[in-house]
């Protein structure tokens, strides 16, 4: 197994599972940006969090079973994809920088976990 891939797939996985805790928990910063800033409401909170979560957990699972990984980074691309969409909507450029990380962040493990499953290793 790749050390980039497996290292970026754990620290990814770690880093969504850490952003749906903060949902669930409802911090004060997390409820600022999302709730009054980009304007989804609290009760899609436990939503957005159970959709990392699951990024989270496929992600992990796809070290063993690749196809996993590939469906989980496909999900988390397309969810982070909607959070840069939701903070142009409003245009909260300024406040978008971690979604974008979080968005490279997402490609870059899918992109590994492909490119792992084509080379065998």
């Amino acid at each position: 197994m790749d050390t980039a891939y497996l290292l970026v797939t754990i620290l990814f996985a770690a880093m969504a599972a850490f952003s749906a805790v903060a949902k669930i928990r409802r911090d004060a910063k997390v409820v600022h940006v999302i709730q009054e800033v980009v304007g989804v409401p609290l009760r899609f909170f436990p939503l957005l969090a159970a959709c990392e979560l699951a990024g989270a957990l496929g992600l992990v699972l796809g070290i063993w079973s690749p196809w996993v990984g590939v469906a989980a980074g496909i999900g988390l691309v397309i969810y982070f994809v909607g959070a840069v969409a939701s903070h142009l909507r409003v245009g909260d450029v300024k406040g978008m920088g971690p979604a974008v990380f979080m968005l490279i962040a997402a490609g870059g493990a899918l992109a590994l976990r492909v490119v792992t499953n084509r080379t065998g290793t």
